[in-house]
């Protein structure tokens, strides 16, 4: 029998690659801002799961919407990227306790949830945007796009966080 959890990850995973794929990769603010709202996923996968599924789950997540929006691997190799570093990233905003069994996302504070969301996506969209453009004469440029598209997509990712929380408070 299949678990709700493992129900829960696939329906999140097929929700955001058609939301991303059919809708955010559709619009475009002010001609060249994308949101990647697709990054929820790694934000609200359950912490304790295997890690190496995990990995596997982001390129397969990122290869996926890099098949249907033609982009040549780049969503995948940065999706891989913070998948790796994710639990570095939550050792630095959580602390060490995030290592203990009992430990949620949901029961950490609005503050501790809001860095590693802005921590995630500034990683993903530096490696994606360092990716695209692939040229260091064109630094401003990478930090330009990282953080005017990084803006769209935390305000994005914290209105669908929101609007699809579990926890009623």
């Amino acid at each position: 029998m299949i678990n709700s959890t493992f129900f829960f990850n696939v329906l999140r995973f097929i929700l955001l690659v058609l939301v991303q794929v059919l809708v955010f990769n559709n619009l475009n603010f002010f001609g060249y801002i994308n949101p990647l709202v697709y990054i929820l996923f790694l934000y609200w996968y359950p912490i304790k799961q295997n890690r190496t599924t995990f990995i596997v789950l982001c390129f397969l997540l990122g290869l996926f919407v890099d098949i249907f929006s033609d982009t040549l691997a780049i969503n995948a190799a940065a999706t891989v990227t913070i998948a790796y570093l994710r639990p570095t990233i939550m050792r630095f905003v959580f602390g060490v306790n995030y290592e203990f069994q009992s430990f949620k996302l949901n029961n950490s504070t609005k503050a501790q949830q809001f860095t590693f969301l802005a921590l995630l996506i500034i990683i993903h969209h530096l490696a994606y945007f360092t990716l695209e453009i692939f040229s260091f004469s064109n630094s401003l440029l990478i930090l330009q796009k990282t953080f005017t598209v990084g803006i769209s997509t935390l305000i994005l990712c914290i209105l669908f966080s929101t609007l699809f929380s579990s926890k009623k408070e």
